[in-house]
């Protein structure tokens, strides 16, 4: 996502497959809301359970694996412990090895926003980590949410 992205503009229509993340009392830091930190915690089990499910992902058995090569967020309003998040998910680039995400966490009943962000995952053959081509499974799935 660019920094011109206005998250007034982002809905959940925008995206492509969503899944319910439950806040935890650990989540929560001193200023009594989620640290930041578990933003990026809650980004990575959307996209990581989202090509399990449905690319057949294997990571601890894959011969290619995706390395996660960048990432960021923006942060518009605070989440809090306990709350249901919606965390919503889409590709926003299938390249021959890599593959950008773009995702959104919604408070539950709000039309935008809490969060929006990206991570970047480029694939490699494990061990030697040279790029390697998405595995087909992971792509088909990818594609399904592409925009």
């Amino acid at each position: 996502m660019t920094d011109a992205v206005d998250p007034k503009l982002e809905v959940r229509e925008n995206y492509r497959h969503s899944l319910l993340i439950p806040t935890r009392l650990s989540d929560i830091d001193v200023y009594q809301h989620v640290n930041n930190v578990q933003y990026y915690a809650y980004f990575d089990t959307l996209v990581n359970d989202y090509m399990i499910r449905f690319g057949g992902l294997d990571m601890p058995n894959d011969k290619v694996i995706g390395l996660l090569v960048e990432s960021g967020c923006r942060f518009h309003k605070s989440l809090n412990y306990p709350e249901t998040v919606e965390g919503w998910l889409r590709t926003v680039k299938l390249g021959n090895s890599s593959a950008r995400h773009e995702i959104a966490l919604f408070r539950q009943g709000e039309p935008h926003p809490a969060a929006t962000g990206h991570f970047v995952h480029v694939f490699v053959e494990r061990g030697v980590q040279k790029p390697a081509p998405i595995p087909p499974r992971i792509r088909a799935a990818l594609e399904k949410i592409l925009v």
